[in-house]
């Protein structure tokens, strides 16, 4: 079947929508196939919980005492540091093509000017509230 065709210039809302549809009919396509996936599994496994099935297990070795530990947060301060400047690069990339088009030059050097100073902020913060000291 043909294409829709668009005469003198106009788009229907039909015209419009059809490649919305075709996305909700495949995102729809997809979780029928999990779902249907996840309940073959359901349906076809053994149950059969027995007290060592129930045992909470950690790379083959039985628990011992509470299952509360302690984690030190500077991992985690370091993956957001890092997404930071990871999106910070991501932001570079595009704003090199806009500043080198023409008449875009002084307004997307001050742009960017502002958005490293607002991650100049940041950085300095960090680094004055001891985060990035490894000890």
């Amino acid at each position: 079947m043909p294409g829709p065709t668009v005469s003198s210039g106009t788009v229907t809302a039909a015209d419009y929508f059809h490649g919305y549809a075709a996305v909700g009919l495949l995102a729809v396509l997809g979780v029928l196939f999990v779902a249907v996936a996840f309940g073959a599994g359901r349906l076809l496994r053994p149950v059969v919980p027995t007290p060592e099935k129930l045992l909470t297990y950690e790379c083959g070795v039985d628990p011992v005492g509470e299952g509360w530990a302690h984690t030190q947060v500077r991992y985690y301060v370091y993956a957001f540091l890092y997404v930071i400047f990871a999106v910070d690069s991501i932001f570079l990339f595009p704003w090199a093509t806009v500043f080198a088009a023409a008449g875009y030059g002084a307004t997307t050097l001050v742009e960017m000017f502002v958005f490293l100073g607002f991650l100049a902020v940041g950085l300095l913060y960090a680094y004055k509230k001891g985060v990035l000291e490894w000890t």
